[in-house]
Parts: structure tokens; sequence; C-alpha cells
């Protein structure tokens, strides 16, 4: 029986599956160094981040992606898995680059203890492999094979709301990531030139998820964006009860910003919603 037959198309490969697994766990661990300890990032983090709030942002993005990443191993179909791939690929590439561009900041020199001096070749190690890794995942799965299932459509509300987003995204995140002194004035709190580049890179991660949602435009494939939405609000709902007076309240990029976190975390609801509706026994495929 073909792939076409199961009406799931092709399986995901178990080299893509493993990775995705690996990196759910990798950044399962970056956010609890972030998130958990934001206070102490000099010794528990590759760098030091002197926002509390810049810190648990990023805790919390990375605690999200573990639901994107997760799903996307633990399902058996290329159709759910693939909606992981290109934004993981254009996040740990952009924050290679990051990284090299800022390598001075990095808790790299003697001065720091063992302990941090690890932490921090294993973030450079992290983000050099997994790009290439993904791309030989993705190799081996269109190899092997990368048929999905015909779209069945998503709702027009739910189309406009992913584009909104995607274009909203990518603008603020290549903005900090091209010009963070000038562009951090669209961001709630205050960012350094490193801090804003992280952030926008989240933010380019987030609108790379988002618009290929739009391309996929199947229900069906979409719980793991779903569950990352909805992570994604409701840990940053927390973020800012723990450090929210950092941020300019009665400035227009914080009014943006919980826009924005209300925008995700809707979609990423809605989305689940249809993708249960759509796949046999209520469960995403």
């Amino acid at each position: 029986m073909s792939t076409h037959d199961t009406g799931h198309g092709a399986p995901a490969v178990p080299a893509m599956r493993w990775l995705l697994g690996l990196a759910a766990v990798l950044v399962f661990l970056a956010g609890v160094q972030l998130f958990v300890f934001p206070l102490d990032t000099d010794t528990r983090f590759a760098w030091t981040i002197g926002s509390p709030m810049t810190a648990v942002f990023l805790g919390a993005s990375y605690w999200s992606a573990v639901g994107l990443e997760l799903s996307g191993a633990s399902t058996r179909w290329w159709s759910v898995a693939r909606v992981a791939v290109p934004a993981v690929f254009v996040f740990t590439t952009l924050t290679l680059v990051v990284t090299l561009v800022h390598l001075d900041a990095f808790h790299l020199g003697p001065e720091h203890a063992g302990v941090t001096r690890a932490v921090t070749w294993a973030w450079i190690a992290v983000y050099a492999l997994v790009p290439v890794l993904m791309l030989l995942a993705w190799w081996w799965q269109h190899r092997a094979g990368a048929e999905v299932p015909p779209a069945a459509g998503l709702p027009a509300p739910v189309r406009v709301i992913l584009a909104v987003l995607a274009v909203a995204l990518l603008a603020l995140g290549v903005a900090l990531l091209v010009a963070p002194g000038w562009a951090d004035a669209a961001w709630p709190w205050p960012l350094t030139p490193l801090t804003g580049r992280a952030v926008g890179a989240w933010n380019v991660g987030l609108g790379v998820a988002a618009g290929h949602a739009w391309l996929v435009d199947d229900p069906g494939s979409l719980a793991p964006v779903g569950v990352t939405g909805v992570l994604f609000g409701v840990l940053q709902g927390v973020a800012l009860l723990r450090y929210g007076d950092e941020l300019a309240w009665g400035g227009v990029p914080a009014v943006g910003y919980v826009a924005a976190l209300v925008g995700v975390t809707a979609v990423g609801a809605w989305l689940l919603v249809l993708s249960r509706r759509s796949s046999p026994g209520g469960m995403p495929r």
C-alpha cells in the first residue's frame, strides 16, 4: 500500500523525528536556565542578561518551542512534522549568526567558572550543528518520500490572523536583527544590541512558523503550531506577571505586545481545535 493510501502522506523518517526530539530536550534545558533562574545568567547561561524580563521572555520562548518540536517528533507523519522544520532551521541559523557577531560577550574567558564555560561551548556547538543536521534530515526525508495529503483549508479568519502575525513578527524581527539600537524603540522594554538580536531571532522564527502555517493551510497538519501558540501566550503571560514592571505600559509598544500575545494564543487555540476536528478520533494525525 502506498503512502497516499493511508490518507496521511509519507511517514516522517526516523532521523527527522529524533532530531526534533533532541531539539525539544535542548530548548527545554535552555528554558530552565532562563525562565527558572533569570537572575543567575552570569553563572548559569552562555551570556549575562541584565534584564530579568528579557531572560524570562527568552525562557518562555524556548519552553513554548518544546510544543512545536515535541509534537513534530512524536507524530508518524511528515505532513505534521514538516511544520516544525522551517522555523527551527531559521531560528537556529539566526541565533548562530547572532552568537558569532557578539562572541566577545559570551562566557568563554578564564574569569568564568568551568561549568559556565562548558555551558557556553555547548551553546555554540548546538547552534553550529543543529542547522546542518536539520538540512541533512530534510534531505533524507525528501529522498525517502515527502508526500502530504491535499490541504483541507483553514477558515478565512485564521488565515488572516496568521498572515498579519507573520508580517508583523518578521518585520520587527528583521529590524531587531539588523538595527537593534534603532528598532528596540518598538519593543516595550529596553534591550541591548545582543538581547535585541536574540529577541529578533525569536520574532523571525515565530513569523516563519505563522507564515508556513498559512502556506500549509491544512488543519490536520498544524497541531504543533497550535500547541506552541498556546504555550507561548500562557508562558509570556506568566513572564509579565513576574517582571512586567520593566515595561513602559503607557506606550504603544506595550499595547502592541499584549495584542500580539492575545493573537498568538487565540490562533494557537483555534488551530488545536481545528486539528482535532479534522483528524480521526479527534486527535492530531
